[in-house]
């Protein structure tokens, strides 16, 4: 057993890590992650085929650990960003908890793990698909685009909506149209949830050198860009029941969330340039959270109904 002196340095010569169980459980970023399980999850229900229970955890299992991987390697490459943002500042990297070397490496192996785990004992469709949001996110995302352009988020935001895609493919094998709109959701909902977190935290982001739309387009720009996509995301989700995919029940609720997101985006859209608290934008970041968690319980719920009347019938 190597011996390690006051200042936490081995007779060998290397510093030991003081990195704590928690701090490896913080580099997965667990709320990211739990959203991502939540969707993931809502595509394996929702899909027309059963899935045995022990896959189905397999599948989920597999797709957490995933997630939590992309957010290793995003913790890894971004430390330098991290650390001058207020909102990152105590992440395990850049406050010196845990070790650049060591997050790369536990970001390497869980997304082994949870691929090769996923391929071999679900399908290799939906293992595919998990590689791939992981290689978007960590390279695509986080090493280019997040640094390079305004539209990082949009364009970046595939790998967030990819989830309930995966959940889907777990059980059929296959990519549907349904699946593709719950993708559509995600995709929409992603950059006016960010654009609006951005208008509120712009001096962080340009101290950190990224570009985000406020930064670079301006406040009103980014306003006009979010009620946009607010005006765009709102039919879509109603777009299940309007296929025929769920039930009236679930278009109304879709159509009251998206009404809301309509109206927070409206209040962000005419919000005064001088405007130092950002109340609307906060308002329409906390509901937009609200937003998707509820559009996509609506959908779990209306999904385990339907198959409970099937099953009844």
């Amino acid at each position: 057993m190597a011996l390690v002196d006051e200042t936490g340095i081995d007779e060998a010569g290397f510093r030991m890590s003081e990195a704590t169980a928690g701090d490896f459980f913080a580099l997965l970023k667990p709320r990211v992650m739990s959203l991502v399980v939540f969707t993931a999850f809502v595509g394996l229900v929702a899909a027309p085929v059963t899935i045995n229970p022990l896959l189905a955890m397999i599948a989920i299992l597999s797709i957490a650990i995933g997630a939590g991987a992309s957010g290793a390697l995003n913790m890894w490459y971004d430390a330098d960003i991290d650390a001058v943002m207020t909102r990152t500042a105590g992440r395990p990297v850049p406050a010196g908890r845990v070790r650049p070397g060591e997050a790369l490496g536990f970001g390497l192996v869980l997304s082994a793990l949870s691929v090769m785990t996923l391929g071999v004992l679900v399908n290799w469709l939906a293992a595919s698909l998990l590689a791939f949001t992981i290689f978007f996110y960590a390279v695509i995302y986080t090493m280019w685009l997040k640094r390079w352009t305004p539209q990082n988020i949009v364009i970046g935001g595939a790998a967030g909506a990819i989830p309930p895609v995966i959940g889907w493919a777990s059980v059929t094998g296959s990519v549907s149209l349904e699946s593709i709109i719950l993708f559509l959701i995600i995709f929409l909902w992603t950059p006016p949830h960010f654009w609006a977190l951005a208008l509120f935290k712009s001096e962080d982001y340009g101290r950190a050198g990224i570009p985000m739309m406020p930064n670079v387009a301006g406040h009103a720009s980014t306003r006009r860009q979010i009620f946009a996509y607010a005006v765009v995301l709102a039919p879509i989700g109603v777009l299940p029941w309007a296929l025929g995919y769920t039930s009236a029940a679930y278009g109304v609720v879709a159509a009251l969330l998206g009404t809301g997101f309509v109206w927070y985006s409206w209040k962000v859209l005419r919000m005064r340039d001088d405007d130092l608290a950002m109340k609307p934008a906060k308002a329409l970041f906390g509901y937009s959270l609200l937003y998707l968690f509820a559009i996509f319980a609506a959908y779990l719920a209306d999904s385990v109904v339907a198959r409970a009347f099937a099953v009844g019938a």
